[in-house]
């Protein structure tokens, strides 16, 4: 634990140092799901774009450019899912979880840059299933981890220590009703086998199918975002509907059997009350 708190306090300082440097850096974090869209703010932007590149870095790899002088680049990965909005921002449809990390936004005239940079980190909370199946079988057992994949300030990798113990950052599981799933639930095995990351695993029952959990991750008691993992149950779940049919069925063919036998009851009295009474007139 000491350990992780003298790591909090370097994480605390290193950001210090970024927030009131001289550099006049402008930042913001943005926390989102993955498969959804989000909007990075160019909070240094010019009128019309024109002036406005965007880069993007991940520190596993070079600085890639994504927006050059207020136009797409081509030759991207992500080509097909960015756009340019009217204030400059940068727009992702689709997000993934490789899309995380650090975007910048700078502003060039005549080559020359006239503004400091705009810093947006981005944060994406993805979630992933031990079952590569759609559909899961009741009695199965099956283990969601949910992952926020956060940029590391510096290269000591302590963004989630910083961010759990000093930031107040919280991930955690709620069912579909929104009540916080508790490690004491014998339903749920619920553990963090790392920093910002944490898996709950059940065994589902027949009601499971289209139950949803919901991961969620807070700041200082604030949600941020969340993902949600709706099960898919397969096979037949009960034989209650099946018997209920059979019954349904059963009654049907009496009632129809009944309309077709009464009426010819009816006549059968009717023609022996006729030959009866003949009999009697003779």
């Amino acid at each position: 634990m000491a350990d992780k708190c003298h790591l909090c306090l370097l994480g605390l300082i290193f950001l210090s140092s970024l927030l009131t440097g001289t550099s006049g850096v402008d930042e913001a974090h943005v926390f989102i799901s993955s498969g959804e869209n989000v909007r990075l703010p160019c909070n240094n932007a010019l009128p019309d774009c024109k002036s406005t590149t965007w880069y993007y870095n991940n520190r596993h790899s070079a600085a890639v450019e994504l927006i050059n002088l207020g136009i797409k680049k081509k030759n991207t990965e992500r080509h097909e899912r960015l756009s340019l909005g009217s204030d400059c921002s940068l727009n992702i449809k689709n997000i993934t979880k490789e899309d995380y990390g650090l975007y910048i936004c700078r502003q060039y005239v005549n080559g020359q840059q006239i503004r400091p940079n705009a810093h947006v980190y981005l944060h994406v909370l993805d979630v992933s299933s031990s079952s590569s199946q759609t559909e899961i079988s009741p009695g199965s057992s099956v283990t969601l981890s949910c992952q926020l994949y956060l940029y590391s300030y510096s290269d000591t990798g302590v963004s989630c220590d910083y961010w759990i113990c000093s930031e107040g950052i919280e991930l955690f599981w709620v069912n579909q009703t929104g009540v916080k799933l508790k490690i004491s639930d014998s339903r749920y095995q619920i553990s963090a086998p790392g920093h910002c990351i944490i898996t709950l695993t059940t065994t589902l029952l027949n009601e499971d199918d289209n139950r949803e959990w919901r991961c969620n991750v807070t700041h200082r008691d604030q949600l941020k975002t969340s993902v949600t993992y709706t099960v898919k149950i397969s096979g037949e779940k009960t034989d209650h509907k099946t018997t209920n049919t059979h019954v349904t069925k059963e009654i049907l063919i009496i009632l129809e059997t009944a309309a077709f036998v009464a009426p010819t009851v009816i006549l059968l009295q009717i023609i022996c009350a006729r030959r009866a009474g003949e009999r009697l007139t003779i």
